[in-house]
């Protein structure tokens, strides 16, 4: 079964990273509608800025963890599709650390 690894921009400008298995735009739909308490519930409404699909779970699992722990110039770098830019992102944080 296919899963889905997905990046929401929330109304205080804050991004929460998820993975679902179902349809993305029932799981977003469900974000919105407050359907679950968690991070998203008091930063209504959502929006879906990125998603990737994945064939295996673990896969999914794997890419929302790595996902997490990165930087907010990061995320938005991946939401861009600037690939180019991740590792010197990466190496930047390094520094700061």
């Amino acid at each position: 079964m296919e899963a889905t690894v997905y990046i929401l921009r929330c109304s205080d400008g804050s991004y929460y990273t998820g993975l679902t298995k179902q349809d993305i735009e029932a799981r977003v739909w469900e974000h919105n509608e407050g359907v679950y308490d968690g991070y998203t519930k008091k930063r209504r409404p959502v929006h879906l800025v990125f998603h990737e699909c994945y064939d295996r779970i673990i896969d999914a699992i794997a890419r929302e963890r790595q996902i997490k722990g990165w930087s907010r110039a990061k995320k938005e770098a991946l939401m861009r599709y600037d690939y180019e830019a991740l590792p010197e992102l990466s190496r930047t944080r390094r520094q700061l650390d």
